[in-house]
């Protein structure tokens, strides 16, 4: 479910206005942590084995851990995009010029860099939704990129529960009175 609203809402991101790039429209974010919930989907139907003894309970088990990290990083990317834009965002003066919306981040700078978004009558509506929009997608993909550290982390501590820790040393009493007892 929440790579479905990921995915969904950076569709909706996207029919706002056709000029926004890839980057703000994170519904690539959305997408790998589908395919993430998919396998483990299918991790669950697989019969258990001990020990990982089925080629194929390996196979899918590696492929759920090398997913979820990758969906972490998809997901920490596409807060740190929509962050950037959201506080560029708080900056902008915007003006509407024949049906779109053209905004800037230094009105006195006559080379600044100027920000257009297509098919826009209303720039303040834009502005207010794009704003609302962005929030929700570095919430959402906040929660996703946790959801997949946990998967990672669930995964890493089954496979390796147990860590090395060196010799354990016994004391001498407790041998000596195990021998004589025997």
């Amino acid at each position: 479910a929440l790579g479905i609203s990921v995915t969904v809402l950076g569709f909706l991101m996207a029919g706002i206005s056709s000029s926004l790039l890839v980057r703000d429209t994170p519904y690539w974010a959305g997408i790998i942590v589908c395919v993430v919930a998919l396998v483990g989907f299918v991790m669950l139907c697989i019969s258990y084995q001990p020990d990982e003894k089925t080629c194929v309970q390996f196979t899918v088990k590696l492929m759920y851990f090398l997913l979820s990290a990758l969906g972490l990083a998809a997901c920490v990317l596409a807060v740190a995009f929509a962050a950037h834009h959201y506080l560029q965002m708080t900056r902008f003066t915007c003006d509407t010029i024949l049906e779109s919306c053209q905004c800037k981040l230094d009105t006195a700078d006559p080379l600044g860099r100027t920000f257009i978004y297509q098919d826009a009558a209303d720039c303040g509506g834009l502005i207010s939704t794009l704003n609302l929009y962005l929030l929700l997608q570095m919430v959402l993909n906040l929660i996703a990129a946790l959801v997949c550290l946990s998967a990672c982390f669930v995964m890493w501590k089954h496979r390796y529960q147990v860590f090395y820790v060196g010799v354990r040393f016994y004391p001498l009493t407790a041998t000596e009175d195990q021998q004589q007892k025997v």
